[in-house]
């Protein structure tokens, strides 16, 4: 179960969970510089997730859902700590979350891309954004083929209130965790073509892949940035979905 409670006991697995995946993503090697840690919140209650950023150090958080979002924003204390959107986003929910994040994951679209320039060119505001790569080429999985990304960069640098800080991946649920190297070292490669190029308002310098079942092959390969939720709070609770 997801922890919902804040109590002694919850706050103790906390700490212990980040604190052991803080210690084993320092002892790995990455190729892409210092790793940051991003904690996926979504079903976890703002009291819980202020704990994780007041007392145990988490710097981002990053919810999946709009709704659940706005729900808790209030609650949140954002003093030290970025909130990024991590999920799907429907165009027309960019409205709603444009003032609030830091960053959005998961850009994939030119509508999508249009609308966030839009919404961010309203409140004056240059909006960072991570490109979504389909790494796994799956029908019905949301992101850009790999082979489009320079493409879909290049249309990204012609909108002025949009700022590419680089590129994120799911790869496909193969349950084998060393099946997945291939994936993120693919990534890695599309990253590392890319970011050496030059781009009007595109800085390539994140890599985000892996979460709480793939973040140490993630890692190796190439990631630096990773999404735990599970890992640092428990199985999702999917009767709040």
């Amino acid at each position: 179960m997801s922890i919902q409670i804040l109590n002694e006991e919850t706050k103790e697995i906390i700490r212990n969970n980040i604190e052991n995946i803080k210690r084993e993503i320092a002892s790995l090697s990455s190729k892409n510089g210092e790793v940051k840690l991003l904690a996926a919140t979504k079903t976890v209650p703002a009291s819980v997730i202020n704990y994780a950023t007041r007392e145990c150090g988490i710097s981002y958080i990053g919810e999946n859902k709009v709704q659940e979002l706005l729900e808790k924003y209030e609650e949140l204390d954002l003093t030290n700590t970025e909130l990024h959107f991590i999920g799907t986003l429907q165009t027309n929910k960019v409205k709603y979350i444009i003032d609030k994040v830091s960053l959005i994951h998961s850009v994939d679209s030119e509508k999508l891309a249009r609308e966030i320039d839009k919404q961010a060119r309203k409140i004056g505001k240059v909006m960072d954004i991570l490109v979504e790569i389909n790494i796994g080429r799956e029908e019905n999985k949301s992101g850009i083929d790999p082979d489009k990304v320079p493409e879909f960069l290049e249309f990204l640098s012609s909108l002025p209130n949009v700022r590419v800080r680089g590129l994120m991946t799911i790869a496909p649920n193969l349950g084998e965790k060393e099946l997945l190297r291939n994936y993120f070292r693919e990534t890695y490669s599309i990253f590392i073509d890319n970011s050496q190029k030059k781009y009007h308002n595109i800085d390539v310098e994140i890599l985000s892949m892996g979460m709480t079942d793939s973040y140490v092959q993630a890692i190796e390969e190439g990631s630096n940035m990773v999404r735990i939720g599970s890992g640092i709070f428990g199985a999702r609770d999917y009767s709040k979905k």
